[in-house]
């Protein structure tokens, strides 16, 4: 009995590991892999990623206000090429005021929304932003 639980536990992250496949292509579809490439994908789609994330990310995704997003662009993090997009947003405190306006740059790899990087002045510098209503939308 000890056995087969024991051969079981070690025979799990096989059985994982085959469950995440390959694409069409051979490359693994499961994750995201970063793979240090220079020549990354653009994000195809990146405004429907950065709303589903949104909604996760924020205590309280409700009632944002003064919403805007700048297109994905390469810029260096970390020293290497990503695409890049910025946003901005106010968001509500449970009492109903609000905060100060926040920043923050998207970081996505392989075409596919990565992290969140909250101090986010150096690598928006410049960024050329746009109205986004769509994330003062968002619902719980």
């Amino acid at each position: 009995m000890i056995l087969s639980k024991r051969v079981a536990i070690l025979l799990l992250p096989i059985a994982l590991a085959a469950c995440a496949g390959t694409d069409e292509e051979g490359r693994d579809a499961g994750i995201t892999i970063d793979n240090g490439s220079a020549i990354q994908p653009f994000p195809a789609n990146y405004r429907t990623e950065l709303l589903a994330f949104m909604k996760t990310y924020l205590n309280n995704p409700v009632g944002l206000r003064d919403a805007a997003m700048a297109e994905p662009v390469q810029r260096s993090v970390g020293g290497r090429m990503r695409y890049v997009s910025c946003v901005r947003f106010t968001p509500r405190e449970t009492n109903g005021s609000y905060r100060e306006q926040r920043e923050r740059a998207i970081v996505y790899v392989n075409g596919r929304l990565d992290r969140v990087i909250e101090k986010a002045s150096e690598v928006c510098a410049g960024a050329v932003y746009a109205p986004f209503p769509d994330l003062e939308k968002l619902t719980r």
